[in-house]
């Protein structure tokens, strides 16, 4: 017998849901976090979850890990020291950039530009060009970029990055400059753009691959030391990484380009969350995954997440597939405080993290945050333990939420109220990003809430947004690793093509498009996906003609063969209108070609839960005074595990388990369906009839 593995490590929390490939059947378990070294707590959890499991950590064939390693070395600003060798006259590319102030009008005045990751003293020209059709125009002068290396050694780099222009059309000079660098400087290692974003636009490139280069030392240990580790209890496993676009790339592939992890952790989360959507009938989602340092919020409509080109990660934005994730600092472990220039109450994005936590941990912390005001307001019931033997001190997270009441002249259960509601608006302002900023009504899709802190936040959201039914999936604070465990080997190949619609056709572009497909299928093929069971996307960017604006669609080939270019256009002017409300009558111009393929993922085998009426009395277990809406009641607490399919759930309400909570409001009803959801909505509940347009994607 095998088992599957899945692990999400977060900033609080490392969850693990154990998967046996057979049956379906599955364990999970949750740890703390050990940020020092993220090895040590997935070890812990291993140990755990096959003590649950009853089975020898050997009898694990396969690791899925979505990690933040990457996030955070960028985050934290701790990633290598970078030499940066570009095109002679290009040497500052990365401090010309693009002139992109955040922040609006504002910005220009408030905003700090970040160092570049590659300093200006590290950075070396190449004496060559290249022109954009590929063609060699001047020689690489090689005898000059050896002695420049030379120099750049001293300056003790840890990793090298190649972006020479047009190296897109034409990689021979900077692979011929790798092969030199590593002669000079055996052992480091060196990034080419030609390899990691082979797309035009110099700045984009340089950025993505010098991206690379920093994050690539520190993530090449830990995958190293995880790997060691892993060897240790389990001999014959296979390690996976989770990409920001939701598939997995193996060990080796993840270490030497990752930059396309920077989005690792809250993936495995969308595709979790689609997984059990799709089981409960839902196909156009929000999701909302709640954990103790930042809140990460997705779109899902038609069953596939929405992707982007790009990832932004702090202030650096590179050139990598990604679920289309927005994140904001409000977790449970956000911090509350009241400044005292405004007198105005604040949540976040400060965060207590693992090391102390919050104070109702009782490991040192003393500062109020989103989960001792959770506890304050009696949301979490006196006889749960936190991830199922953590014991909470109510006290102490009394005393934390008391300054912020001292703070405002208010009582300790007001405060905790206000701390609650401030988190929750945080949250609607990232859901707001990723579906009305983005041309899609947030009532036409449910919203389902995972983490450990996301089903406490989860009817409130919906309120907020009018997005029905609030779904709280089971096992919710381990979802993430239910993502991560039945996702498939990914990689993907892209082209730039800059073509006028007059001066191609539909089957040369077919031809390129299968060509790509086929180049990025021998890394699966390599990992030991069979070709049958490898599923082939095609997308490509494109623009009007005279636009500097490019947008990405989907292609189907069958059509592209039956109607044309003309189906790339027409799904362009519609992609175009519903976010800018207009078309143009203009020529449309191809910029890049891309084909992703993806393996397939474990098929997980749940048992429909049990029948029951619609009274949920047999799965109640106690009562709780809770604070709801600036009102004292009492809550029924539930225990989620007896409860069956049908019953009504009926707030106001509160719902445990071991990895999770959910707040079931006042005036509203949760009802558990078969595959075991709990599915939110108001009393009375009457979906609103909306007509939508004609272009809009929407229902």
């Amino acid at each position: 017998m095998s088992y599957r593995l899945g692990v999400d490590v977060g900033g609080t929390f490392t969850d693990l849901l154990l998967v046996h490939e057979k049956s379906g059947q599955t364990w999970s378990a949750k740890v703390p976090s050990t940020p020092a070294d993220q090895s040590v707590g997935v070890l812990s959890g291993i140990k755990r979850v096959c003590e649950r499991a009853g089975i020898d950590p050997k009898q694990i064939d396969h690791v899925m890990h979505g990690t933040t390693v990457a996030t955070n070395t960028v985050l934290t600003g701790t990633g290598a020291r970078c030499g940066l060798v570009t095109t002679k006259g290009y040497r500052q590319v990365l401090q010309i950039a693009r002139s992109y102030v955040p922040g609006g009008l504002g910005g220009w005045i408030i905003y700090n530009k970040s160092l570049p990751m590659a300093p200006l003293a590290c950075t070396i020209e190449a004496d060559e060009r290249v022109s954009a059709k590929g063609d060699v125009v001047r020689p690489l002068d090689e005898k000059a970029l050896r002695a420049s290396l030379k120099k750049l050694k001293l300056q003790k780099i840890e990793a090298l990055t190649v972006s020479l222009i047009n190296s897109f059309a034409n990689p021979a000079h900077e692979r011929r400059v790798r092969e030199i660098a590593l002669e000079e400087m055996p052992g480091t290692p060196v990034s080419i753009s030609s390899d990691v974003v082979p797309e035009m636009q110099e700045y984009e490139r340089t950025v993505t691959t010098v991206a690379n280069s920093y994050v690539r030392p520190r993530v090449d240990r830990y995958v190293r030391n995880l790997k060691t580790k892993l060897a240790g209890v389990a001999s014959d496993v296979k390690l996976h990484i989770l990409r920001s676009d939701g598939g997995l790339a193996s060990a080796s592939s993840a270490a030497e380009y990752p930059v396309n992890l920077l989005m690792s952790g809250p993936a495995g989360g969308v595709t979790g969350a689609l997984w059990v959507a799709v089981q409960a009938g839902f196909r156009n989602l929000l999701t909302v995954d709640v954990g103790g340092t930042s809140t990460d919020v997705a779109l899902i409509q038609g069953g596939q997440p929405r992707l982007r080109r790009e990832t932004t990660v702090g202030d650096v934005t590179v050139r990598a597939s990604s679920v289309d994730i927005r994140s904001v600092g409000a977790g449970g472990g956000s911090i509350a405080h009241v400044p005292e220039l405004t007198k105005a109450l604040r949540v976040g994005p400060q965060s207590a993290g693992a090391d102390p936590g919050p104070a109702a941990y009782n490991r040192g912390g003393t500062e109020p945050t989103v989960s001792d005001a959770n506890i304050v307001l009696g949301y979490l019931p006196e006889m749960q333990k936190l991830g199922g033997d953590m014991v909470l001190n109510r006290e102490l997270a009394q005393t934390a939420v008391k300054k912020v009441g001292d703070a405002l002249g208010l009582g300790v259960k007001q405060a905790a109220q206000g701390i609650y509601n401030i988190v929750n608006e945080n949250m609607v302002g990232a859901l707001r990003l990723v579906s009305v900023e983005q041309g899609y009504d947030p009532r036409d899709y449910a919203l389902i809430a995972f983490g450990g802190a996301g089903p406490l936040h989860a009817n409130a959201l919906s309120r907020l947004l009018g997005s029905w039914p609030s779904i709280i999936p089971p096992g919710p604070g381990v979802l993430c690793a239910l993502g991560d465990a039945t996702t498939a080997v990914r990689d993907e190949r892209a082209r730039t093509y800059v073509r006028k619609f007059s001066e191609t056709n539909g089957k040369e572009i077919d031809k390129i498009l299968k060509g790509l497909a086929a180049d990025a299928s021998k890394g699966l093929e390599v990992e030991g996906v069979k070709k049958s069971e490898i599923t082939t996307s095609y997308q490509v960017d494109l623009r009007y003609h005279g636009q500097g604006l490019r947008l990405t669609v989907e292609v189907n080939l069958a059509e592209l063969q039956k109607k044309g270019l003309k189906v790339i256009s027409d799904k362009f002017d519609e992609e175009h209108e519903r976010l800018f409300t207009f078309a143009l009558p203009l020529e449309h111009e191809l910029v890049t070609l891309r084909s992703a393929v993806q393996g397939q993922g474990i098929k997980i085998k749940r048992r429909p839960l049990a029948a029951g009426g619609g009274d949920p009395r047999a799965a109640a277990v106690g009562k709780q005074k809770a604070f709801m809406e600036g009102k004292d009641v009492i809550a029924v607490v539930y225990d989620r595990v007896k409860l069956k399919a049908g019953n009504k759930v009926r707030g106001p309400a509160i719902v445990m388990e071991m990895d999770s909570t959910s707040v079931i409001l006042p005036k509203h009803t949760g009802h558990v369906d078969k595959s075991g959801c709990i599915l939110i909505y108001p009393d009375n509940f009457k979906a609103p009839k909306r007509v939508a347009a004609k272009k809009s994607g929407h229902k």
